[in-house]
């Protein structure tokens, strides 16, 4: 028994705001295998499949998704499109199919990135932009969330039809969620890198962690990579992107020196000063751990800075 297309997509963006109310931007993989129920139906919203058609609905697929690990070279043009690949290499797979349906009737889907293993991100709604064929692939346009309810009260129609606007919205806001996935995902990446605390102090609280770069976003070697980023509590975020602290190439922690000569109270005793001397914390994993040629450059600049470490 199929359902009304409109009904089961507007159920859903609703049940995904739901869950974010929940867990945050970070949605656990199993909550979403296991769905949502409308009108006795059980609805999951992904599958082992990247392109994801729930049994409820006739044609069109709910969701696309890139895993972690997909095999699938899914990116960020250089115009600010999502690239999604085809399901395979025939155009005329079922699935490939279903999402050329939904580019021709402009119809919205749910876009799920894989930030890490039972982690992941969702954005809507989605639009599929165009279909390049001879790439064996579709480009993706994200919209406003405000646009969801424009469609809930657009009566019978079964289609949408793109406003003129629309383009220059979605190029914006595609490239503003470009930057959410990364951010967050680096996030993810360099936490559970450093079994979540911090590399100088071992706080383990993930809501007083963040990702510090060790090289600016943005910087030429700044590329939201593990080796680029360091867990640090917000007090050593701060202080190591403002030079209060550096640490070596060899994993010494430098406090500046005349830091070391103040006397203001145990936050500064322990907090920075105690940490004088002390090595980073690393990951197990050598992949993982802070790429010494980015650790030099910003060692360099603490030096440089007329701040640097004691002697």
């Amino acid at each position: 028994m199929y359902l009304e297309d409109k009904k089961v997509r507007l159920a859903a963006f609703a049940w995904l705001a739901a869950q974010e109310r929940i867990y945050g931007e970070e949605l656990p993989r199993k909550i979403l295998e296991v769905g949502f129920e409308l009108e006795g139906h059980r609805i999951p919203l992904v599958s082992a499949q990247g392109i994801f058609k729930p049994k409820v609905l006739a044609e069109i697929p709910l969701s696309i998704t890139t895993a972690p690990s997909s095999q699938y070279d899914d990116r960020m043009d250089a115009e600010g499109q999502l690239v999604y690949k085809y399901r395979g290499t025939d155009p005329m797979h079922r699935d490939n199919v279903g999402l050329r349906k939904a580019w021709q009737h402009r119809i919205p889907l749910v876009y799920f990135y894989g930030l890490m293993p039972g982690k992941y991100m969702a954005v809507w709604p989605v639009f599929i932009d165009q279909d390049y064929r001879s790439e064996l692939s579709f480009s993706v346009r994200v919209d406003d969330r405000s646009y969801v309810d424009f469609y809930a009260h657009q009566g019978e129609m079964e289609t949408l039809v793109a406003e003129p606007a629309d383009e220059g919205r979605r190029i914006y806001v595609t490239s503003e969620v470009k930057r959410r996935l990364h951010q967050r995902s680096f996030r993810m990446r360099v936490l559970n890198a450093y079994n979540e605390q911090c590399t100088m102090c071992r706080l383990r609280h993930s809501e007083l962690l963040d990702a510090a770069h060790i090289i600016p976003d943005g910087e030429p070697g700044g590329e939201p990579v593990i080796s680029n980023g360091l867990a640090l509590c917000k007090l050593h975020h701060a202080a190591y992107d403002n030079f209060f602290i550096g640490i070596r190439p060899d994993h010494v922690i430098e406090i500046k020196d005349n830091l070391l000569r103040e006397d203001d109270g145990p936050m500064l005793l322990h907090g920075l000063q105690g940490l004088h001397g002390s090595n980073i914390i690393l990951p197990r994993s050598f992949h993982a751990r802070p790429s010494p040629e980015r650790l030099k450059s910003h060692y360099d600049q603490f030096l440089s800075s007329g701040i640097g470490g004691a002697a």
